[in-house]
């Protein structure tokens, strides 16, 4: 009897301490991969339209193009964002580089004041670089409540060219063409808050606003993530993103807005 307590006591102390060294290991692996660096590579396309002011040496013209109408004058366009996680702290990347040209009715204002109907001609280069850093400032049964600081840099180069279909033949200054290369920073903050809510699917929702060259900047989105496999997810969303700059005769008063989709790369 004794002998069997004895193997029985042996048993459940080797148990124990075999759950313990088995814990400790989880444990371990836990925390290694708490701290240990995530990244994630993700190519979008964000289908935005423009709807606006843009005025370039003393010309004014409304734009309000969907983005079937920017997709028609569409030259070459290239998005990603990059991500770099490492326990409680994030940093990001997100570039944006669109050539558009072409032609759409507008009204448009000149030095005058006088109102216009033409067909206007616009070839312009947007580039938009972010760079951002965050820290958790609370999570709980894996969701995230992220604050970030953003430094945002925008170049513009446009040109626009004015057929006239009423008013004068020639624009207030004599030409037909005004034409400019613009770029400025933005500071922002911002806050970032994911949540899952199904096996493979999570909310993410995120808002930042700012200024600096611009008099004003801010940014909308709401999506979802689906993690379809380890390495792979979908990103799909809404996103609203406004500028309003003016510097000598130039002026960007612009909101791009619309869907998203993207291939999430992690490793």
């Amino acid at each position: 009897m004794f002998m069997k307590s004895s193997g029985a006591r042996g048993a459940m102390i080797s148990a124990t301490c075999a759950l313990m060294m088995f814990a400790q290991a989880a444990w371990s692996q836990s925390e290694e991969d708490e701290n240990s660096w995530k990244f994630e590579v993700t190519p979008y396309l964000f289908a935005s339209g423009l709807n606006g002011t843009v005025g370039l040496g003393g010309v004014e013209a409304d734009v309000d193009m969907s983005f079937g109408d920017l997709f028609d004058r569409l030259d070459k366009a290239f998005m990603l964002y990059a991500s770099a996680q490492k326990g409680d702290w994030t940093f990001g990347f997100d570039g944006m580089y669109v050539e558009l040209g072409g032609e759409q009715a507008t009204n448009w204002q000149g030095l005058l004041g006088n109102s216009n109907t033409a067909q206007l001609n616009v070839d312009m280069t947007q580039e938009i670089y972010s760079l951002e850093a965050g820290r958790k400032m609370w999570g709980e049964k894996n969701r995230r409540l992220d604050v970030l600081g953003v430094a945002r840099y925008t170049m513009l180069e446009s040109s626009m060219n004015l057929a006239l279909t009423t008013g004068p033949d020639l624009l207030p200054d004599g030409s037909r063409a005004v034409s400019g290369e613009f770029d400025w920073w933005d500071a922002a903050i911002g806050v970032r808050y994911f949540a899952p809510f199904a096996e493979k699917w999570a909310f993410v929702g995120y808002a930042d606003v700012g200024a600096g060259g611009s008099d004003l900047t801010y940014q909308l989105l709401a999506g979802v993530n689906w993690q379809f496999s380890k390495t792979f997810s979908g990103k799909f969303g809404y996103r609203y993103f406004y500028q309003d700059y003016s510097k000598d005769d130039f002026k960007w008063d612009m909101a791009m807005s619309g869907v998203f989709a993207g291939l999430g790369i992690r490793w």
